[in-house]
């Protein structure tokens, strides 16, 4: 004789599957719209409109009521066209080259080449008597491809962590280093801000200039603590990368490009840059999380592994180092000479 099988036994199960399945699709609908809520909250807010936080406000009330407080389904219609128009509007915000900036940003360089030779105009040579007090002077600077031997990394921390700054230095054996920093490029009164960084508030800069400058006044001036990494890269491989931020240059120097902290900023370009002209590699979290960067530089095997990374880390520290040697003509030189296998001379 048969037994018939229990439906509790075999459908308990199904049920429970379902509700899981039930609670992480809602779960995931709820994230999704908190997102797109936020983001366009954010977006009008950031909107440079006149009284701002009225229609973000605004906005933001309505889309509450309509998503969660009201039981009328077509009104999520109208949340969603509503946030089509504003995702519409602020894709129609374009940067621009013509705004009052701030004197250290104000002008854009550009990088002439002919054959070997390379010239660049806007060439940034401060000099300064504090970190918002200083002589601006822009120059031009000549150096040759041939002569390109190497490239620095510089990590400068407005306080250690896991968000930084990063820049580069290109080598020559027989010139001064040229560093070249992705920045923000703020108006008279502005400076960085995480969360406007992400809604278009400020253009994009290539600042170009001697590191008696762009090194000096972070070690010197702004108290910033800065490091100094050697990367492991053949000359031929560097004279790749050089001439990519080369092109990078002029290219935004033709045409205005927005800052974004996420997808337009220093670190996520010197790695974009870096595969352009050659490197292999995946994206890692440190990447974006640029404070520890030099973990990464260090696993990858990208810097001086003969030593412990924490023994490495404390000889990259320049400060000591930039402040002794000030404005000397060898600051360059000086500043790297702690550094394991020191290549300048």
């Amino acid at each position: 004789m048969r037994v018939a099988k229990s439906p509790l036994r075999t459908d308990a199960p199904n049920r429970l599957t379902h509700r899981i399945g039930r609670s992480v699709l809602a779960a995931t609908r709820v994230l999704i719209l908190v997102v797109l809520v936020g983001w366009a909250t954010l977006a009008i807010y950031y909107s440079n409109l006149p009284w701002s936080w009225v229609p973000a406000a605004a906005f933001l009330g309505f889309s509450v009521w309509a998503l969660w407080l009201t039981k009328r389904s077509h009104m999520s219609w109208a949340f969603a066209g509503l946030f089509v128009v504003v995702a519409v509007s602020w894709t129609f915000i374009e940067p621009s080259h013509d705004r009052p900036w701030r004197p250290d940003v104000a002008v854009m360089p550009r990088a002439i080449i002919d054959g070997d030779r390379v010239r660049f105009t806007g060439f940034r040579n401060f000099d300064y008597r504090s970190g918002d007090d200083f002589t601006a002077r822009y120059e031009e600077r000549e150096v040759q491809l041939s002569h390109l031997t190497g490239v620095d990394f510089f990590i400068s921390y407005w306080k250690i962590g896991p968000v930084a700054h990063t820049f580069v230095s290109f080598i020559f054996d027989n010139a001064p280093p040229v560093s070249i920093s992705i920045e923000i490029r703020p108006e008279v009164g502005e400076s960085f801000d995480l969360l406007p960084s992400l809604f278009k508030q400020f253009e994009l800069s290539y600042v170009v200039g001697d590191e008696r400058d762009i090194v000096r006044v972070r070690t010197n001036y702004r108290d910033e603590d800065v490091l100094l990494y050697r990367i492991d890269v053949a000359p031929a491989d560097a004279r790749r990368l050089f001439e990519v931020y080369l092109q990078r240059i002029n290219q935004l120097a033709d045409q205005p490009e927005f800052y974004h902290l996420l997808s337009n900023s220093c670190t996520i370009n010197i790695v974009r840059y870096a595969n352009t002209s050659g490197r292999s590699g995946r994206f890692d979290l440190r990447h974006l999380l640029n404070g520890w960067v030099d973990r990464y530089l260090y696993a990858a095997g990208w810097v001086d592994t003969s030593l412990p990374f924490e023994e490495l880390r404390r000889r990259s520290w320049i400060n000591d180092a930039a402040r002794a040697a000030d404005n000397a003509p060898d600051f360059s030189q000086r500043i790297r000479a702690s550094l394991p296998g020191a290549r300048l001379e």
